[in-house]
Protein backbone atom coordinates (compact mmCIF):
# COMPACT_ATOMS: atom_id res chain seq x y z
CA UNK A 1 0.00 0.00 0.00
CA UNK A 2 1.33 3.42 -0.90
CA UNK A 3 2.37 5.60 2.03
CA UNK A 4 0.46 8.59 0.68
CA UNK A 5 -2.69 8.54 -1.45
CA UNK A 6 -4.67 11.55 -2.65
CA UNK A 7 -8.07 11.80 -4.33
CA UNK A 8 -8.85 15.25 -5.67
CA UNK A 9 -12.27 16.79 -6.27
CA UNK A 10 -11.31 19.83 -8.37
CA UNK A 11 -8.61 19.01 -10.96
CA UNK A 12 -8.73 22.50 -12.58
CA UNK A 13 -8.05 24.18 -9.26
CA UNK A 14 -5.25 21.69 -8.55
CA UNK A 15 -3.61 22.42 -11.93
CA UNK A 16 -3.73 26.16 -11.30
CA UNK A 17 -2.15 25.72 -7.87
CA UNK A 18 0.61 23.53 -9.33
CA UNK A 19 1.84 26.57 -11.28
CA UNK A 20 2.73 28.34 -8.05
CA UNK A 21 3.26 25.66 -5.42
CA UNK A 22 5.27 22.47 -5.06
CA UNK A 23 3.07 19.51 -4.14
CA UNK A 24 3.42 15.75 -3.90
CA UNK A 25 5.28 13.95 -6.69
CA UNK A 26 2.92 12.35 -9.26
CA UNK A 27 3.73 8.85 -8.04
CA UNK A 28 2.18 9.72 -4.65
CA UNK A 29 -1.16 10.72 -6.16
CA UNK A 30 -3.86 8.03 -6.23
CA UNK A 31 -7.00 8.73 -8.23
CA UNK A 32 -8.87 5.90 -6.56
CA UNK A 33 -7.26 2.70 -7.82
CA UNK A 34 -7.52 1.04 -4.42
CA UNK A 35 -10.31 -1.36 -3.59
CA UNK A 36 -12.71 0.34 -1.18
CA UNK A 37 -15.04 -2.61 -0.61
CA UNK A 38 -15.49 -3.84 2.95
CA UNK A 39 -16.42 -7.50 2.58
CA UNK A 40 -18.24 -9.56 5.19
CA UNK A 41 -21.48 -9.93 7.11
CA UNK A 42 -20.32 -11.12 10.54
CA UNK A 43 -21.69 -9.60 13.73
CA UNK A 44 -18.30 -8.10 14.58
CA UNK A 45 -18.08 -6.34 11.22
CA UNK A 46 -21.71 -5.24 11.41
CA UNK A 47 -20.93 -3.37 14.64
CA UNK A 48 -18.07 -1.56 12.92
CA UNK A 49 -20.24 -0.57 9.96
CA UNK A 50 -22.96 0.63 12.30
CA UNK A 51 -20.50 2.94 14.03
CA UNK A 52 -19.25 4.14 10.64
CA UNK A 53 -22.78 5.10 9.55
CA UNK A 54 -23.37 6.97 12.83
CA UNK A 55 -20.18 9.05 12.80
CA UNK A 56 -19.82 9.65 9.04
CA UNK A 57 -22.38 12.52 8.75
CA UNK A 58 -20.64 14.43 11.57
CA UNK A 59 -17.26 16.16 11.60
CA UNK A 60 -16.09 14.28 14.71
CA UNK A 61 -12.47 13.15 14.86
CA UNK A 62 -12.22 9.35 14.64
CA UNK A 63 -9.53 7.01 15.99
CA UNK A 64 -9.51 3.60 14.30
CA UNK A 65 -7.61 0.94 16.24
CA UNK A 66 -6.81 -2.67 15.47
CA UNK A 67 -4.08 -5.07 14.50
CA UNK A 68 -2.10 -4.57 11.32
CA UNK A 69 -3.88 -5.74 8.18
CA UNK A 70 -7.45 -5.46 9.53
CA UNK A 71 -8.56 -2.79 7.06
CA UNK A 72 -8.36 0.43 9.05
CA UNK A 73 -7.87 2.60 5.95
CA UNK A 74 -10.95 1.06 4.31
CA UNK A 75 -12.96 2.19 7.34
CA UNK A 76 -11.52 5.70 7.03
CA UNK A 77 -12.44 5.84 3.35
CA UNK A 78 -15.94 4.54 4.10
CA UNK A 79 -16.42 7.34 6.63
CA UNK A 80 -15.24 9.91 4.08
CA UNK A 81 -17.50 8.58 1.30
CA UNK A 82 -20.57 8.78 3.57
CA UNK A 83 -19.73 12.26 4.88
CA UNK A 84 -20.64 15.73 3.68
CA UNK A 85 -16.99 16.06 2.61
CA UNK A 86 -17.14 13.21 0.09
CA UNK A 87 -16.83 15.55 -2.91
CA UNK A 88 -13.55 16.95 -1.55
CA UNK A 89 -10.10 15.44 -1.10
CA UNK A 90 -9.22 12.33 0.88
CA UNK A 91 -5.53 12.43 1.78
CA UNK A 92 -3.90 9.37 3.34
CA UNK A 93 -0.55 9.62 5.12
CA UNK A 94 1.40 6.71 6.60
CA UNK A 95 3.21 8.44 9.46
CA UNK A 96 5.58 5.50 9.94
CA UNK A 97 6.79 5.58 6.34
CA UNK A 98 8.08 9.17 6.38
CA UNK A 99 11.46 10.02 7.96
CA UNK A 100 11.13 11.83 11.29
CA UNK A 101 12.91 14.95 10.04
CA UNK A 102 10.54 15.26 7.07
CA UNK A 103 7.17 14.48 8.65
CA UNK A 104 6.44 18.10 9.68
CA UNK A 105 7.12 19.32 6.13
CA UNK A 106 4.97 16.52 4.68
CA UNK A 107 2.01 17.36 6.92
CA UNK A 108 2.22 21.15 7.11
CA UNK A 109 4.38 22.13 4.13
CA UNK A 110 7.42 24.41 4.17
CA UNK A 111 8.50 27.84 2.98
CA UNK A 112 11.24 28.45 0.44
CA UNK A 113 14.64 28.46 2.12
CA UNK A 114 13.35 27.05 5.42
CA UNK A 115 16.02 24.31 5.28
CA UNK A 116 18.69 22.99 2.95
CA UNK A 117 17.02 21.78 -0.23
CA UNK A 118 13.82 23.81 0.24
CA UNK A 119 14.11 25.54 -3.15
CA UNK A 120 10.44 26.55 -3.27
CA UNK A 121 7.33 26.69 -1.15
CA UNK A 122 5.67 23.31 -0.76
CA UNK A 123 2.10 22.62 0.28
CA UNK A 124 1.59 20.09 3.05
CA UNK A 125 -1.03 17.36 3.28
CA UNK A 126 -3.30 19.45 5.49
CA UNK A 127 -3.51 22.13 2.81
CA UNK A 128 -4.18 19.54 0.10
CA UNK A 129 -6.95 18.05 2.23
CA UNK A 130 -8.64 21.39 2.96
CA UNK A 131 -12.39 20.91 2.91
CA UNK A 132 -12.00 17.15 2.95
CA UNK A 133 -10.53 14.41 5.13
CA UNK A 134 -6.99 13.55 6.16
CA UNK A 135 -6.21 10.00 7.29
CA UNK A 136 -3.18 9.68 9.57
CA UNK A 137 -2.24 6.02 9.56
CA UNK A 138 0.19 4.78 12.25
CA UNK A 139 -0.35 8.04 14.16
CA UNK A 140 1.41 6.51 17.18
CA UNK A 141 4.72 6.78 15.30
CA UNK A 142 4.66 10.59 15.13
CA UNK A 143 7.62 12.26 16.87
CA UNK A 144 6.73 14.32 19.92
CA UNK A 145 7.35 17.71 18.34
CA UNK A 146 4.97 16.83 15.49
CA UNK A 147 2.39 15.64 18.04
CA UNK A 148 2.40 19.16 19.48
CA UNK A 149 1.76 20.68 16.03
CA UNK A 150 -1.05 18.18 15.36
CA UNK A 151 -2.63 19.02 18.71
CA UNK A 152 -2.69 22.67 17.66
CA UNK A 153 -4.48 21.75 14.44
CA UNK A 154 -7.13 19.82 16.35
CA UNK A 155 -7.61 22.54 18.97
CA UNK A 156 -7.16 25.76 17.00
CA UNK A 157 -7.78 24.57 13.42
CA UNK A 158 -4.58 26.24 12.26
CA UNK A 159 -0.91 25.48 11.64
CA UNK A 160 2.24 27.06 10.25
CA UNK A 161 4.42 25.80 7.44
CA UNK A 162 7.96 24.84 8.40
CA UNK A 163 9.89 28.09 8.33
CA UNK A 164 6.70 30.12 8.18
CA UNK A 165 5.42 32.78 10.55
CA UNK A 166 1.83 33.16 9.34
CA UNK A 167 -0.84 30.85 10.79
CA UNK A 168 -2.88 29.03 8.16
CA UNK A 169 -6.50 28.20 8.88
CA UNK A 170 -7.63 24.71 7.93
CA UNK A 171 -10.98 23.00 7.54
CA UNK A 172 -10.08 19.33 7.60
CA UNK A 173 -11.62 16.29 9.24
CA UNK A 174 -9.01 14.11 10.92
CA UNK A 175 -9.26 10.33 11.02
CA UNK A 176 -6.32 8.60 12.69
CA UNK A 177 -5.39 4.94 13.00
CA UNK A 178 -2.91 2.89 14.95
CA UNK A 179 -2.07 -0.72 15.76
CA UNK A 180 -0.24 0.40 18.92
CA UNK A 181 -1.60 0.61 22.45
CA UNK A 182 -1.60 4.39 22.84
CA UNK A 183 -2.40 4.16 26.56
CA UNK A 184 0.82 2.20 27.03
CA UNK A 185 2.66 4.72 24.85
CA UNK A 186 1.39 7.51 27.12
CA UNK A 187 2.76 5.66 30.15
CA UNK A 188 6.09 5.28 28.34
CA UNK A 189 6.08 9.04 27.60
CA UNK A 190 6.17 8.48 23.83
CA UNK A 191 2.67 9.77 23.13
CA UNK A 192 0.95 12.87 24.52
CA UNK A 193 -2.15 12.21 26.60
CA UNK A 194 -3.81 15.47 25.50
CA UNK A 195 -3.38 14.48 21.85
CA UNK A 196 -4.83 11.04 22.56
CA UNK A 197 -7.99 12.55 24.04
CA UNK A 198 -8.35 14.89 21.06
CA UNK A 199 -8.03 11.98 18.62
CA UNK A 200 -10.16 9.53 20.58
CA UNK A 201 -13.43 11.46 20.23
CA UNK A 202 -15.10 8.57 18.42
CA UNK A 203 -13.16 5.27 18.64
CA UNK A 204 -13.70 2.40 16.23
CA UNK A 205 -11.93 -0.89 16.91
CA UNK A 206 -11.40 -3.20 13.94
CA UNK A 207 -11.72 -6.88 14.94
CA UNK A 208 -8.96 -9.27 13.86
CA UNK A 209 -9.86 -11.85 11.23
CA UNK A 210 -9.76 -14.68 13.76
CA UNK A 211 -12.74 -13.04 15.49
CA UNK A 212 -14.81 -12.93 12.31
CA UNK A 213 -14.11 -16.34 10.79
CA UNK A 214 -17.60 -16.49 9.27
CA UNK A 215 -16.42 -13.80 6.84
CA UNK A 216 -13.51 -15.90 5.55
CA UNK A 217 -15.47 -17.82 2.82
CA UNK A 218 -16.83 -14.64 1.21
CA UNK A 219 -13.43 -12.95 1.54
CA UNK A 220 -11.75 -15.93 -0.13
CA UNK A 221 -14.28 -15.87 -2.97
CA UNK A 222 -13.82 -12.12 -3.40
CA UNK A 223 -10.01 -12.26 -3.46
CA UNK A 224 -9.89 -15.34 -5.72
CA UNK A 225 -12.12 -13.58 -8.26
CA UNK A 226 -10.09 -10.38 -8.02
CA UNK A 227 -6.70 -12.12 -8.34
CA UNK A 228 -7.85 -14.47 -11.09
CA UNK A 229 -8.94 -11.51 -13.21
CA UNK A 230 -5.58 -9.85 -12.66
CA UNK A 231 -3.68 -13.07 -13.53
CA UNK A 232 -6.05 -13.79 -16.45
CA UNK A 233 -6.94 -17.21 -15.12
CA UNK A 234 -10.28 -19.00 -15.35
CA UNK A 235 -10.94 -20.28 -11.84
CA UNK A 236 -14.43 -21.71 -11.42
CA UNK A 237 -14.45 -23.13 -7.89
CA UNK A 238 -12.73 -23.46 -4.53
CA UNK A 239 -11.89 -26.83 -3.03
CA UNK A 240 -13.63 -27.66 0.27
CA UNK A 241 -10.32 -28.76 1.80
CA UNK A 242 -8.70 -25.41 1.01
CA UNK A 243 -11.64 -23.48 2.41
CA UNK A 244 -11.54 -25.42 5.69
CA UNK A 245 -7.78 -24.93 5.89
CA UNK A 246 -8.19 -21.19 5.44
CA UNK A 247 -10.97 -21.05 8.04
CA UNK A 248 -8.86 -22.84 10.66
CA UNK A 249 -5.71 -20.75 10.21
CA UNK A 250 -5.17 -18.04 12.92
CA UNK A 251 -4.24 -15.26 10.43
CA UNK A 252 -1.74 -13.22 12.48
CA UNK A 253 -1.47 -10.83 9.49
CA UNK A 254 -5.26 -10.60 9.20
CA UNK A 255 -6.94 -9.69 5.88
CA UNK A 256 -3.75 -8.43 4.29
CA UNK A 257 -2.13 -11.82 4.88
CA UNK A 258 -5.20 -13.62 3.53
CA UNK A 259 -5.09 -11.51 0.37
CA UNK A 260 -1.39 -12.25 -0.14
CA UNK A 261 -1.90 -16.01 0.37
CA UNK A 262 -4.78 -16.01 -2.14
CA UNK A 263 -2.76 -14.06 -4.71
CA UNK A 264 0.23 -16.42 -4.46
CA UNK A 265 -2.06 -19.45 -4.65
CA UNK A 266 -3.86 -18.11 -7.73
CA UNK A 267 -0.52 -17.60 -9.46
CA UNK A 268 0.46 -21.20 -8.66
CA UNK A 269 -2.95 -22.68 -9.56
CA UNK A 270 -2.96 -24.74 -12.77
CA UNK A 271 -6.58 -25.95 -12.75
CA UNK A 272 -10.04 -24.38 -12.70
CA UNK A 273 -10.43 -25.37 -9.03
CA UNK A 274 -8.64 -23.09 -6.59
CA UNK A 275 -6.50 -24.77 -3.95
CA UNK A 276 -4.07 -23.34 -1.41
CA UNK A 277 -0.58 -24.64 -0.72
CA UNK A 278 -0.29 -25.65 2.96
CA UNK A 279 3.31 -24.44 3.05
CA UNK A 280 2.00 -20.87 2.67
CA UNK A 281 0.30 -21.22 6.06
CA UNK A 282 3.30 -22.35 8.09
CA UNK A 283 2.65 -20.15 11.12
CA UNK A 284 5.38 -20.28 13.75
CA UNK A 285 4.52 -17.81 16.51
CA UNK A 286 7.72 -18.35 18.51
CA UNK A 287 9.80 -17.41 15.49
CA UNK A 288 7.77 -14.35 14.56
CA UNK A 289 7.20 -12.73 17.95
CA UNK A 290 9.46 -9.67 18.29
CA UNK A 291 12.23 -9.90 20.83
CA UNK A 292 12.36 -7.33 23.62
CA UNK A 293 15.37 -5.09 23.04
CA UNK A 294 18.05 -5.23 25.72
CA UNK A 295 18.38 -1.44 25.78
CA UNK A 296 14.68 -0.79 26.53
CA UNK A 297 15.44 1.46 29.51
CA UNK A 298 17.85 3.52 27.40
CA UNK A 299 15.24 3.84 24.65
CA UNK A 300 12.57 5.01 27.10
CA UNK A 301 14.97 7.55 28.61
CA UNK A 302 15.74 8.90 25.14
CA UNK A 303 12.04 9.19 24.33
CA UNK A 304 11.37 10.94 27.65
CA UNK A 305 14.22 13.38 26.95
CA UNK A 306 12.80 14.07 23.49
CA UNK A 307 9.37 14.83 24.96
CA UNK A 308 10.78 17.21 27.59
CA UNK A 309 12.97 19.00 25.05
CA UNK A 310 9.97 19.43 22.74
CA UNK A 311 7.99 21.04 25.58
CA UNK A 312 10.92 23.31 26.51
CA UNK A 313 11.34 24.30 22.88
CA UNK A 314 7.66 25.25 22.66
CA UNK A 315 7.83 27.28 25.91
CA UNK A 316 11.22 28.91 25.16
CA UNK A 317 12.81 27.16 28.15
CA UNK A 318 10.15 28.14 30.71
CA UNK A 319 9.57 25.33 33.23
CA UNK A 320 6.83 26.63 35.52
CA UNK A 321 3.73 28.81 35.20
CA UNK A 322 0.50 28.39 33.18
CA UNK A 323 2.44 28.37 29.91
CA UNK A 324 5.43 26.45 31.22
CA UNK A 325 6.70 23.03 30.17
CA UNK A 326 5.56 21.36 33.42
CA UNK A 327 1.96 22.43 32.74
CA UNK A 328 2.12 21.26 29.13
CA UNK A 329 3.51 17.87 30.18
CA UNK A 330 1.03 17.56 33.05
CA UNK A 331 3.65 16.88 35.74
CA UNK A 332 4.74 18.80 38.87
CA UNK A 333 7.49 21.40 38.47
CA UNK A 334 9.74 19.56 40.94
CA UNK A 335 9.40 16.34 38.96
CA UNK A 336 10.30 18.07 35.71
CA UNK A 337 13.29 19.83 37.28
CA UNK A 338 14.53 16.47 38.59
CA UNK A 339 14.16 14.85 35.15
CA UNK A 340 15.94 17.77 33.48
CA UNK A 341 18.91 17.24 35.80
CA UNK A 342 18.96 13.44 35.48
CA UNK A 343 18.70 13.57 31.68
CA UNK A 344 21.32 16.35 31.46
CA UNK A 345 19.05 18.74 29.56
CA UNK A 346 20.14 22.36 29.25
CA UNK A 347 16.89 24.30 29.56
CA UNK A 348 18.74 27.59 28.95
CA UNK A 349 19.55 26.45 25.40
CA UNK A 350 15.84 26.77 24.57
CA UNK A 351 15.61 30.39 25.77
CA UNK A 352 16.23 32.70 22.78
CA UNK A 353 16.90 35.68 25.05
CA UNK A 354 20.00 34.05 26.57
Amino acid sequence: MASVAVIRADPMQSQERLKHESVAPPKEIDKGSMCYKIVGSSGALAKVLSRVSKVAPTDATVLVTGETGTGKELVARAIHRQSRRSACAFVSVNCAAIPRDLIASELFGHEKGSFTGASQRRLGRFELANGGTIFLDEVGELPLETQIALLRVLQEHEFERVGGTRPIRTNVRVIAATNRNLQAAIQAATFRSDLFYRLNVFPIDMPPLRERREDIPVLVEYFVDQCARKARKNIQGISKESLELLRSYPWPGNIRELQNVIERSVIMCETEDFSVDKTLLAWRPLATEPKIPLDLSEKLAAQEKEMIEAALRETSGRVFGPSGAATKLGIPRSTLESKIRSLKISKDSFNPSL
